[in-house]
């Protein structure tokens, strides 16, 4: 499961996620790839459980490159607690997503079998998303 190293701070407050993606809005690496059309969250465990099924699908050859990583923590206070008494502990990571944003890139197999790839790991996320293609290919 992806997680950083280090950071700066270990809680961070929630935030708004507003506007649109315009950094990592464009294919990069790969021919086919899978863009966000929604703002959320993806945990580590959702990304890598979309990164799974698509290399599943795919088997041998080709290669897939992950475009986000979570780098912010998730805090939850244990269950059965009563409110007050300050913020939970961190319990995971999640990378917040705005619309435009590529998710996963695949390059180096047919077409059509990326596309399933990609469709099987859209089922996993929680955000809706799309697949876009690279000009002239």
């Amino acid at each position: 499961m992806l997680a950083p190293k280090k950071v700066k701070y270990r809680k961070w407050q929630k935030g708004r996620l507003r506007g649109l993606a315009y950094r990592g809005s464009s294919l990069a690496f790969g021919e086919i790839g899978l863009k966000a059309t929604q703002h959320g969250q993806l945990t580590s465990q959702q990304i890598e459980a979309a990164r799974i099924a698509m290399m599943r699908h795919i088997r041998r050859g080709g290669k897939v490159w992950i475009r986000i990583f979570p780098d912010r923590p998730i805090t939850a206070k244990p269950l059965e607690t009563r409110q007050g008494s300050g913020k939970g502990a961190p319990v995971g990571w999640c990378a917040p997503i705005k619309p435009g944003r590529v998710l996963y890139e695949v390059k180096g197999v047919p077409l059509d079998l990326a596309r399933r790839a990609l469709t099987l790991a859209a089922h996993k996320l929680p955000v809706k998303t799309i697949i876009v293609t690279r000009e002239g290919f």
